[in-house]
């Protein structure tokens, strides 16, 4: 999954150090300007996220989700059943496609599985973004175009690949939007987020518009389960090993999700699952309690598509960290001539500034931070001296720390849930948590704070336990898997 607002999933950055000048309009800067130190103090004290700030994060996410839990609207956090029961074992075997639609980009993938002794015995993916008009077309453009690819890649089918005679391809669908699921195949989309907007989908079964789109290009295919990334995400981290019972998707959005047993899930009385467990998506995006946030949120907040809405997801997920970063720099140079006397227009223009630049820029360790000179010079075009550019890095450093130590709080929130209520204990033994994502995989830095804020929080004794592992590209295999896992034809295993 990408991190980015508007790019694909791995950016790239053709970074070179202009020669001349490139025309631009500039706006002029008051004449009274405060200094920037100042400023950036601030910016780093309304990000702070001492020791009790992660405690009551955490505390708060463990409360909400057994609010969840107890009754639907409970809490902030959705709480939904994934009907995913029966967990990957190594056993299946097969082919198995996977759809993986997870934001400004999507996946189709086929994976031929060999059991226990073969595993995975050969995987195919192809990416493809999603042109932008489609993101506020309708739903029938937006399924058709993804059913156009899908169609496409299946022919490609070959080499390893094997489908046994007589049956339909069958396909794990993740679609990493809030879900209302109604079984392990079916699912009412509740509402578009990551800055989708596409009409007439809400209130609809996302498997039957893809079961519609695939009828009209002729494809002859079987969704066989639907689940959301971080369901993906956990499903393909189990298949190799057993400890991991939490996953958590950290790219252009963010979710998590846990197993949980269904005796402890109130709102689901009478309801059987033959494991006696269930996984749990939280929908975590929504979260809002006790969070700290700046004037730049609020901005952000007000303006966007859903406004008041999603603000754990806006304050930790890589779609809006550049943005953030972008607002508190606008403000520095306008109150404060960060850059000169002058403004570059193109500083104004909302999410120029994207995640990939921030990691891009902290990962410059340069003496004169020649590739921060060059992004602010070739993005935003900014003039930039070396003393500007150490605050742009401690602007980047102070947004990105505030996101990896709340989504570590976030991550301890579920630990807690699941320690008070396991009857087996959950700090006293290894523990998993699969992680995927863009903003995950590619900001070391937002790795490093995830880390230490859980090890802050649970102490050095009790987080030697707690193993965060990349699940890299987890959701698309483990679609394929719980495919596999909710076959309709008899497992010959």
């Amino acid at each position: 999954m990408s991190f980015a607002a508007t790019t694909t999933a791995t950016p790239s950055f053709r970074i070179k150090r202009s020669t001349r000048g490139v025309p631009r309009t500039r706006m002029a800067v008051r004449s009274s300007t405060i200094s920037v130190a100042p400023m950036l103090t601030k910016l780093q004290s309304d990000c702070a996220t001492p020791l009790p700030v992660l405690r009551h994060v955490a505390d708060s996410m463990s409360t909400d989700m057994h609010a969840g839990l107890a009754v639907d609207g409970g809490s902030d956090l959705k709480m939904i059943l994934s009907y995913v029961d029966s967990l990957p074992t190594g056993n299946e075997k097969g082919l198995f496609y996977a759809l993986d639609l997870g934001g400004t980009n999507f996946r189709v993938l086929r994976v031929q599985l060999g059991g226990k002794e073969e595993r995975v015995i050969a995987t195919e993916f192809e990416q493809v973004t999603i042109p932008e008009k489609l993101m506020f077309g309708t739903s029938e453009e937006l399924f058709d175009f993804i059913a156009s690819v899908l169609a496409n890649f299946a022919q490609q089918e070959g080499g390893k690949f094997h489908l046994p005679p007589g049956r339909k391809r069958e396909i794990g669908f993740t679609f990493s939007f809030p879900v209302k699921q109604t079984s392990i195949d079916s699912g009412i989309l509740m509402k578009w987020t990551k800055g989708f907007a596409v009409s007439g989908t809400a209130g609809k079964d996302v498997v039957a518009c893809l079961n519609e789109a695939m009828d009209r290009k002729g494809l002859d295919m079987r969704v066989s389960a639907l689940v959301n990334d971080a369901v993906g995400t956990l499903a393909g981290a189990r298949y190799w090993d057993d400890d991991v019972v939490v996953a958590v998707i950290l790219g252009t959005g963010t979710n998590a999700c846990y197993v949980e047993r269904m005796d402890a899930i109130p709102k689901m009385q009478g309801k059987f699952s033959p494991s006696g467990r269930t996984i749990v998506n939280l929908e975590w995006g929504a979260f809002s309690k006790g969070l700290p946030l700046t004037v730049f949120d609020r901005d952000m907040d007000a303006a966007s598509i859903n406004p008041g809405e999603q603000i754990f997801e806006k304050t930790i997920s890589g779609m809006y960290l550049g943005e953030i970063a972008r607002r508190a720099l606008l403000n520095m140079a306008e109150e404060g001539a960060l850059f000169g006397e002058s403004v570059p227009e193109k500083l104004s223009m909302p999410f120029i500034l994207v995640t990939p630049h921030l990691s891009a820029m902290q990962q410059d360790n340069a003496d004169d931070l020649q590739t921060v000179g060059s992004i602010l010079y070739d993005v935003v075009g900014v003039e930039s001296n070396l003393n500007s550019r150490k605050i742009v890095i401690e602007v980047c450093d102070t947004i990105v720390k505030r996101a990896g130590r709340l989504a570590g709080a976030g991550i301890v929130g579920i630990l807690q849930k699941l320690g008070k209520d396991s009857k087996s204990a959950v700090f006293g033994k290894r523990t998993v948590v699969a992680m995927d994502g863009g903003l995950y995989e590619r900001y070391p830095q937002c790795r490093r704070y995830i880390k230490e804020a859980v090890a802050e929080l649970l102490g050095p004794e009790t987080s030697q336990n707690i193993i965060i592992e990349h699940s890299k590209d987890g959701s698309g295999i483990g679609a394929a898997l719980l495919a596999a896992t909710n076959s309709q034809y008899d497992h010959d295993y």
